[in-house]
């Protein structure tokens, strides 16, 4: 099978390309608005883009609370999304209105975090303190914009519960990670093993 996505077969009724580029980390991002509202939303879309200086990444189709609080305040918190909270963190993408915390309205526990205003989930084996450095709006091949807004932030602060190190690695087969495969799909990680990566050698 072959297709152009802007002419897309009628036996294929169903956008198969986020299966495809799958699977993918989630990124369950809080924010704090600028009434001091606390929101907490997981984005499909995101995922680490550096390492020196540690950088992150999540895209909103759209602009919504999540882009706007982390936009207008330049600061966000990456939460880590473990077997355990993904029923909670699925509630959490309810379409709340502005205003209303999914913290509070979901039940979700939040802790204080070091460096930056939003709160972190206290659950969360992990979570990755923020700081805005880049916001992208990308264009289409016309060059029109397509309404995705890209939120790039710094790491500037790494919470890490000690019950998922294990010599002294962050170990992922303890945190239990749940990725974003396509549809209404997830998947957990069960089967892990190492490759080392070939040294050239003149």
């Amino acid at each position: 099978m072959f297709y152009e996505p802007d002419n897309r077969d009628a036996s294929l009724p169903h956008d198969p390309i986020k299966a495809i580029v799958a699977p993918r980390p989630i990124g369950w991002i809080s924010t704090l608005s600028r009434n001091g509202i606390a929101n907490l939303a997981p984005y499909s879309f995101f995922n680490a883009i550096g390492s020196h200086p540690p950088l992150l990444m999540f895209s909103s189709e759209g602009r919504k609370d999540t882009a706007n609080h982390a936009i207008e305040m330049g600061e966000f918190v990456f939460n880590y999304v473990s077997q355990d909270l993904a029923e909670i963190m699925n509630q959490s993408s309810i379409s709340a209105p502005d205003g209303v915390s999914e913290f509070e309205h979901v039940g979700i526990d939040s802790a204080p975090s070091k460096l930056v205003a939003p709160p972190r989930v206290a659950n969360a084996v992990a979570a990755l303190e923020c700081k805005v450095t880049n916001v992208l709006e990308p264009v289409d091949v016309s060059g029109e914009k397509t309404g995705v807004i890209v939120v790039i932030g710094q790491v500037v602060g790494v919470h890490i519960d000690d019950a998922v190190i294990r010599d002294g690695r962050f170990d992922v087969a303890l945190a239990k990670p749940v990725s974003r495969l396509g549809y209404l799909d997830y998947g957990h990680t069960s089967d892990m093993h190492e490759r080392v990566r070939p040294n050239w050698v003149d």
